[in-house]
């Protein structure tokens, strides 16, 4: 390996290992995917991931050395599949100055999105109310995970709601609230009000840090990507527990947000994967810098509407 300032080649056997390592480290959560799905199995909480984010386990797998890295030796080639790479005196690389204007538009939208977030102080009050009111006044058959029951039957999860704080701030989960459960909810997020309203206490703006990582690949290094899913991963199991449905079949034990002492377990965690949240926030972050430093065209706004590809 031949490190300078700003730049970084690793020799063939460097780089393979890097890739095996990778593979490794993710395979630990993709072959139990896959082999649930084999068996036509669904699981709320290690399947999450994989089935609300549009990034496929595959491309998961696939090791990407991020930018500033030059891949030497003929098997390097093999990355040229790519378009986002290119072959030059050190090796193969990505090219980060060949962005096309579509996506340096969203690369501003996403740099000013995390920077916001990252500025605005932290909530720590909703409690994982979010979770209740999307079963909130439905019957079983249209409930979400209708596979596991629920912890009380749909009066007292009414009840619950309607006595619960409704303060959620994120577009992400709020539109997957029930048509009732809306106007309890003293906020109205829509696409347009992220930047101005998500905020890292929110267990799904922090769990989306992984959507941003993938939205980024291949220029996002690899092992950012992996660690942001392995921190969407803790968040999802906080998200179902502190949830209405009952997972002890499943093995875990339920944050109970109803009682005062589940809302300050509750709250315990939001402050952990706030503060886990910054250094994840920070390095996409930096990313952004470095990609936009390379990238010098007109300044065209933000970018427009944002949707995800799979539901949750």
């Amino acid at each position: 390996m031949v490190t300078s300032s700003h730049h970084t080649r690793l020799a063939p056997d460097d780089w393979a290992k890097r890739r095996r390592a990778h593979e490794a480290r993710v395979d630990k959560w993709i072959e139990p995917h896959r082999q649930r799905a084999s068996r036509r199995e669904k699981h709320p909480v290690e399947d999450f991931l994989f089935t609300y984010y549009s990034f496929r386990p595959a491309w998961l797998r696939r090791w990407h050395p991020g930018p500033d890295v030059s891949l030497e030796g003929e098997s390097a080639r093999e990355f040229l599949r790519w378009s986002e790479y290119q072959e030059t005196g050190d090796g193969v690389q990505l090219d980060v100055a060949g962005f096309p204007e579509k996506r340096l538009r969203f690369l501003r939208w996403l740099q000013k999105f995390l920077q916001a977030t990252d500025s605005r102080p932290a909530f720590f009050g909703c409690y994982g109310w979010h979770e209740w009111a999307m079963v909130y006044r439905q019957t079983p058959e249209e409930v979400r995970h209708n596979a596991h029951p629920l912890r009380f039957d749909r009066n007292e999860v009414a009840r619950i709601v309607e006595n619960g704080p409704g303060c959620c701030t994120h577009f992400d989960a709020f539109r997957f609230f029930t048509e009732p459960a809306r106007p309890l909810n003293r906020h109205q997020p829509t696409r347009d009000t992220d930047i101005a309203m998500d905020q890292r206490g929110c267990l799904h703006a922090n769990m989306d840090l992984y959507k941003w990582a993938s939205k980024l690949t291949p220029y996002c290094p690899s092992d950012l990507l992996a660690d942001c899913f392995a921190f969407a991963r803790d968040i999802r199991e906080i998200d179902m527990r502190a949830s209405p449905y009952d997972l002890a079949a499943l093995g875990y034990e339920p944050i109970m947000i109803e009682t005062a002492e589940g809302r300050v377990e509750y709250e315990h965690h939001q402050r952990d994967f706030a503060r886990r949240s910054e250094p994840l926030r920070a390095r996409l972050i930096a990313l952004c810098d470095r990609l936009l430093s390379s990238n010098s065209g007109p300044m065209s706004g933000v970018m427009g509407q944002m949707t995800d590809d799979a539901e949750q």
